[in-house]
């Protein structure tokens, strides 16, 4: 009876992190691809629109963003790599993301990639910084990241992508 019981505590058990798992307003996901030489890991916590202006409201204009929820979004690079051009030594790097209206946004690399949110980002911290053009796209209920095969990375949320080459 007791083993019964114990099985019965455990499913219990079981079934209610399953289900808070799947409640999770922001879920950590995990991008990897191998680029040339590099293996790249981008690391982010995903939340959804659910309804929300999400630049110029819940994520400001002119102001430093982590590109995720929670933690800073982090990407990790095994080898020296090239963004658009601009060299990059191998590490991992919190990346940063200054949105912009009607301009180009800036994206930054900051050697500090343990860090909650952009509340301590220091830019005296920081490994790369460069801007990129936003474009349009189709709404993304979710921000999410995705590397292509040609090596761009993109990150798409609300109806707006900014993408950056990895060399």
């Amino acid at each position: 009876m007791k083993k019964i019981l114990g099985l019965i505590v455990l499913s219990l058990a079981i079934s209610n992190f399953s289900i808070a798992q799947e409640k999770k307003k922001s879920p950590a996901k995990t991008v990897e691809a191998k680029l040339g030489e590099a293996d790249v890991i981008i690391s982010y916590s995903s939340p959804s629109m659910r309804g929300r202006v999400i630049y110029g409201d819940l994520v400001p204009y002119k102001k430093i963003w982590r590109a995720g929820a929670n933690e800073a979004t982090t990407m990790e690079f095994s080898s020296d790599v090239k963004i658009n051009g601009k060299e990059l030594k191998a590490g991992k790097y919190a990346f940063f993301v200054i949105p912009q209206k009607d301009a180009e946004w800036t994206i930054i690399f900051n050697t500090v990639h343990k860090q909650w949110g952009a509340y301590d980002y220091d830019a005296t911290k920081d490994a790369l910084k460069l801007n990129v053009k936003p474009t349009d796209i189709e709404t993304s209920e979710s921000l999410t990241y995705s590397i292509d095969e040609e090596g761009n990375v993109h990150l798409d949320w609300a109806t707006t992508r900014i993408s950056f080459k990895v060399d």
